[in-house]
């Protein structure tokens, strides 16, 4: 059986790492190289790195600070912010990246996951899903990180990805974002049981319980968070020994007789 993976998210803004609620992530939370060190104390299995504000203002990612990035980080990394061209890929994959996370640019040009996984391979496509609540029944997708509404469902969305070759989706409530009183379970739910391809469950996170839940009831195949790496003292060692207890499959380095992990 597969391992369930813990996977912290970052979000980047203006030199520093940034979170709040809804998407309006104002409050800072630290340097990006520092968090990545932690990170690679406590056995996470993989780190998604988000520049939030590079699709706003128009500009490529940060191809130095990921090359920075990539050199302390000694486990997978996903990128994701103002990705727009097969060359911005390739030169991410170059400085370290593992995963190419792409949001906005799937939405306005989906002939770009397939251009993307033609030649660099499914595993390296990572399509990012925000979405709304618009009522009790239905949901709507969002780009430019959750500024623009699309008149896409989430499951629509997700098949397309699929059928063009996407090899896994992050799918983030923006209602829940940075709440930490729970993923979407409904939502996750729907999305999952869709596709054939990984799910990863973001936004809301506050508790161990949120990810067994997710897991369970929503049928993610991993869980992202934030909030509750950065504003609580829950750790992602701890994740994986709450799950182990609820017979969820993880990896736990320590296990394997190994002290490190590797990209």
């Amino acid at each position: 059986m597969l391992k369930v993976r813990i996977i912290p998210t970052l979000l980047y803004k203006n030199f520093g790492l940034v979170k709040g609620t809804a998407f309006n992530s104002w409050r800072r939370v630290g340097g990006v190289l520092q968090a990545v060190k932690v990170y690679n104390l406590r056995e996470v299995d993989e780190l998604i790195f988000l520049d939030i504000s590079a699709t706003l203002e128009g500009r490529s990612p940060d191809f130095s600070l990921i090359d920075d990035i990539a050199d302390e980080c000694f486990m997978p990394l996903t990128v994701g912010g103002g990705i727009r061209t097969l060359d911005d890929v390739t030169r991410l994959l170059k400085v370290g990246a593992d995963k190419i996370a792409i949001n906005t640019i799937a939405v306005e040009n989906p002939s770009f996951i397939q251009s993307v996984a033609d030649t660099f391979g499914s595993q390296c496509v990572v399509v990012s899903i925000d979405y709304v609540r618009v009522d009790s029944n239905r949901h709507e997708v969002y780009s430019h990180s959750g500024r623009k509404a699309t008149g896409l469902s989430p499951e629509q969305f997700a098949m397309e990805c699929e059928r063009l070759g996407a090899g896994e989706l992050l799918l983030t409530s923006i209602d829940n974002d940075g709440m930490m009183n729970g993923y979407d379970l409904e939502c996750l739910r729907r999305v999952a049981e869709t596709v054939s391809i990984p799910v990863i469950a973001s936004g809301g996170a506050g508790n161990f319980q949120h990810m067994v839940e997710a897991l369970h009831v929503g049928k993610a195949s991993a869980v992202a968070a934030a909030s509750m790496f950065h504003f609580t003292e829950q750790t992602p060692l701890e994740a994986k020994a709450y799950l182990k207890m609820k017979d969820i499959p993880v990896r736990i380095i320590n296990e394997m007789g190994s002290g490190h992990a590797s990209c």
